[in-house]
């Protein structure tokens, strides 16, 4: 097992500083592409970030924490953002990334305590019972997901631009 708490906080924190540095000032065209239909792109993939943030991970944790006797989570609607039609700048999105990242991070920092809590069971309404330390890995995981698909998306921008030098670009094979 490598999951480490300390390390696991280490990338969530990265999180939001790494997206605004990488997506602040970037042309429309590599902000709004995607891979076809139903697909996202990079505003939206910070939308979906934001409203995890929001309605998901430390509710979860709190929930698990709690000493209520029902822990099943209530579901989650990962495709939530996709029905906000606010028009809000990019750089203000990123902002309340990064300030709610903190928030819940500083929450996380406060509620777990690794050596106590890392093993207490909840409920996930698909998968049934998962540990607390499952529901911060998968935290991890998700954030370097949604980088690696943002990265994706915007190298296939590209993709039929680099004419022969696709062969070593493995970023852009199926």
């Amino acid at each position: 097992m490598n999951f480490n708490l300390k390390e696991a906080i280490e990338v969530l924190e990265r999180t939001p500083q790494s997206l605004s540095y990488f997506l602040t000032g970037l042309s429309e065209g590599w902000l709004r592409c995607n891979e076809g239909d139903e697909t996202w792109n990079a505003i939206e993939v910070v939308e979906h970030l934001i409203e995890g943030e929001k309605n998901n991970w430390i509710q979860r944790l709190e929930l698990i924490l709690s000493d209520g006797s029902n822990k099943t989570f209530p579901p989650y609607d990962r495709f939530a953002h996709l029905n906000n039609e606010i028009n809000v700048p990019l750089e203000e999105k990123l902002q309340e990334f990064s300030i709610l990242r903190a928030q819940n991070i500083s929450k996380l920092k406060k509620l777990v305590t690794p050596e106590q809590h890392l093993e207490l069971l909840g409920t996930h309404p698909v998968f049934g019972s998962v540990k607390l330390r499952e529901v911060i890995s998968t935290w991890v995981a998700h954030d370097l997901t949604h980088i690696a698909q943002i990265i994706r998306v915007m190298a296939k921008r590209y993709g039929t631009d680099v004419g022969p030098w696709i062969e070593y670009l493995s970023i852009l094979k199926k």
